[in-house]
């Protein structure tokens, strides 16, 4: 059913032998490898932007680059396999500090600020250089002499691909079968582009004259992107976070409208009647706040319960970085080529000129309305680097033991977070502006923490192969410089590309000299033209050219707007337009930054709508009774279900395909009996015979669907904002169109799930 690979044992240090030898040399570090590498850092860390802020979940990029590095570097001839590993560990950086830079920048947004490209590039290289430098010295305590107890099961997993491809593996096809039918599809189901059919078939609820069921919603974004992820993950996790969203719109909503039908005036945080309102609208008005309750929550609990691991990853880090100087000194003075780290001068010196360009950045490019003296910036980059320190410690050690995609990056943020937010408090900084400077320096830790944990796998594979560290650790700091460029671009085009202006239900009149608690003037709104969105179309709209007449709002924590921001008519006197952010949105709901928003709301302001985030709360203790992990529900049910549901149908393939395999090894397995197949298949040890399910048919071509889902679903954000630049429309597929009805969307879904299904069974060839 499936081939054989390599897998790299691990004994101890001083009988391991790499696959290259310490004293034998190949081309590495050179310019081919690090300029391809460059370009998947800018390609997969676009990706990681757009699926995660989608999705709330990132998956692992060094295995796809790891195979199309080998493909590519063999048609050009004389591949090295030191030289793949170079393009992957510079690639990777792209996903590893797009991963920290969805968790924590978006909350800016929600805080009510405006994405600034500079700070977005200037932060996310503080913190993924951070990230390099503190886990330089690490590098042998962690990676060398802990080899036979922290494993890196991404780093292992990588060095198998590269191993097998070195000896003539060949895995590029399925992930390019998965690039080109998954951007074929998207380019007709994504309606940014050419829109052949619905992007998101939906059934909304309302039987009877009774109007049973009334805000209840059944929907699924059909994408390429979450139709991979929902595979990797696997079926448990899948199902836990739907379990989440059905919760979210067939209990909690209709609920909601069940029981508001009769007011006859709006619910706070709502400015509407209940009974007016659609599943969307209910949503973002009820359902957010509790499910940022419930992340936020759990995210405490999931700190909580990771307290005793990371004591325990700081002192065995202590502990062993005693016994390992000695160690550490003779292997350098002995100038083994496969224990070069770059000289701790660099990481002295380079922390120091972090802290002083940090401070600089603070005191010279201050959050508007956060200006603090020179010793109050010097203090807040210390904390960083402290912080830091902390946790890129804490995640090295802890991603050997769990992998990447299982440590605990948020519940480090969220500490850092309520450490400095309780010292802004101490000193009285509870302006709006101080929520964004906290999420500053909680970004850049989090960032150092997301990209430590990848430059550890990385040089787990190196160490495996026999790569040269201070090659790598070069590689990664070009991946990082190169990768921010696209990822803060990324972020701002999404923000605006799904951005929508909505006509109010109700034109709130206010009166600009005396505005609500909470509601900010920032001045005339600066765009000429902006298009008013018809209905829940967001291609049917009216252009409004005179968009200078409006005053900008900005509304946090108010009793009289929902958070966001608003157009004010200075001729009428009412808000007339919301103008909803696309980050936050339906179509990117960045979960994770919604919990520091409320982290940090909830701290500094305490203006948050209390009923409902409490609400939150209580479900996620429930859950937690139940011994569900809440954190996977939480995320579940803060999400849209159209979301949740693509992701789950996702990890049924996932869970058919595993099956499959059992059943062909039950057929081939004479000696092993159907219960004993059945009872080996987890989620966790998908039956596919190769090393690890990262380098499975089917977890290749579920790659390749998510990076044509996020390519070709970037292409469509660049269309918008050209729509938008220049007031012009390309052509689509009309709505009135055949095909364009919610069967044919979700047939087509169920052929591309078919392809997965038939894809991930069918073996890899050999050569």
């Amino acid at each position: 059913m499936a081939e054989p690979t390599v897998r790299v044992t691990t004994h101890a240090p001083a009988a391991f032998q790499p696959f290259v030898p310490a004293n034998e040399s190949r081309p590495e570090f050179t310019f081919r490898a690090v300029l391809i590498g460059a370009l998947f850092g800018i390609l997969f860390g676009a990706v990681t932007v757009y699926v995660g802020l989608r999705a709330g979940l990132t998956v692992a990029a060094s295995i796809p680059i790891s195979v199309l590095s080998i493909s590519i570097l063999r048609v050009l001839g004389r591949a090295s396999i030191l030289e793949n590993n170079i393009v992957q560990t510079t690639g990777n950086a792209g996903q590893s500090i797009a991963s920290g830079v969805i968790f924590t920048l978006p909350a800016l947004i929600f805080l009510g600020f405006d994405r600034e490209y500079s700070r977005i590039f200037a932060l996310a290289l503080f913190g993924g250089w951070l990230g390099v430098l503190f886990m330089i010295p690490l590098r042998r305590q962690l990676i060398v002499e802990e080899h036979g107890t922290l494993t890196y099961p991404e780093g292992t997993a990588c060095a198998d691909v590269l191993i097998a491809g070195e000896r003539g593996g060949s895995f590029a096809s399925r992930v390019f079968l998965g690039l080109g039918l998954g951007g074929l599809y998207t380019l007709f189901q994504n309606d940014n582009l050419f829109g052949l059919f619905p992007s998101t078939p939906k059934k909304d609820f309302d039987f009877g004259p009774q109007h049973l069921m009334k805000g209840a919603s059944i929907r699924a974004d059909v994408t390429p992107e979450y139709l991979g992820v929902g595979y990797i993950i696997g079926v448990r996790v899948a199902a836990v976070m739907l379990a989440g969203g059905v919760f979210s719109w067939l209990v909690l909503m209709p609920a909601i409208s069940f029981f508001g039908s009769q007011l006859t005036t709006p619910l706070y945080p709502g400015t509407q009647l209940i009974k007016n309102m659609t599943p969307s609208e209910l949503w973002g008005t009820y359902v957010r706040p509790m499910g940022a309750g419930a992340v936020a929550c759990s995210g405490l609990i999931t700190l909580l319960r990771t307290l005793p691991t990371i004591v325990s990853a700081l002192r065995g880090t202590f502990a062993s970085s005693k016994k390992g100087v000695g160690a550490a000194a003779s292997a350098n003075d002995a100038r083994v080529r496969t224990e070069h780290d770059l000289p701790n001068s660099v990481v002295y010196g380079g922390s120091v000129l972090l802290v002083l360009i940090m401070t600089a950045f603070l005191y010279f490019k201050p959050v508007p309305g956060a200006q603090v003296g020179l010793l109050a910036n010097l203090a807040a980059a210390l904390l960083v680097i402290v912080f830091g320190f902390l946790f890129v410690t804490v995640s090295s050690r802890i991603v050997g033991i769990v992998g990447s995609s299982a440590s605990p990056v948020s519940g480090m943020t969220i500490a850092t977070l309520m450490a400095t937010t309780a010292i802004f408090l101490v000193n009285g900084w509870t302006a709006p502006a101080f929520g964004a400077l906290a999420i500053t320096i909680g970004g850049v830790v989090c960032i150092a923490a997301s990209n430590s944990g990848d430059v550890s796998q990385d040089l787990k594979t190196g160490f495996l192969i026999g790569a040269t560290p201070w090659k790598q650790q070069l590689a990664v700091m070009v991946g990082v410089i190169v990768s921010v460029f696209s990822i803060g671009i990324t972020l701002n085009a999404m923000n605006t590309g799904l951005e929508s202006f909505r006509a109010m239900p109700k034109p709130v009149a206010l009166n600009l000299a005396s505005l609500p608690e909470g509601v900010q003037n920032k001045g005339q709104f600066a765009r000429d033209h902006f298009t008013l969105q018809q209905g829940q179309d967001a291609n049917a709209g009216t252009n409004i050219a005179d968009a200078h007449k409006y005053v900008l709002l900005n509304a946090i924590g108010s009793n009289t707007l929902s958070d966001g921001k608003y157009l004010y008519n200075r001729q009428t006197g009412q808000i007339e337009v919301q103008w909803v952010q696309g980050i936050g949105s339906e179509k990117a709901a960045a979960p994770q930054g919604k919990l520091m928003a409320t982290v940090i709301n909830g701290i500094l302001s305490q203006r948050l709508p209390w009923g409902l985030v409490l609400l939150g709360v209580a479900l996620v203790i429930l859950v937690e009774l139940l011994g569900v992990r809440s954190l996977t529900f939480a995320v579940g049910a803060y999400l849209s279900i159209a979301t949740t549901l693509a992701i789950f149908i996702g990890g049924v393939m996932r869970w058919m395909v595993d099956r499959a395999v059992a059943r062909h090894k039950l057929r081939t397995a004479s000696l092993r009996t159907a219960d004993e197949v059945e009872a080996s298949v987890t989620d966790n040890e998908p039956l596919t015979d190769l090393a690890s399910d990262e380098i499975s048919p089917g977890s290749l071509y579920a790659s390749g669907l998510i990076a044509a889902g996020g390519i070709v679903g970037l292409l469509g954000v660049g269309v918008r904002l050209y729509e938008s630049a220049f007031n012009r429309t390309i052509w689509r597929f009309s709505e009135t169109n055949p095909l364009h009805r919610d069967p044919v969307a979700v047939v087509m879904f169920a052929l591309l799930a078919f392809s997965l299904y038939y894809f991930a069974r069918k073996p890899l060839e050999t050569k």
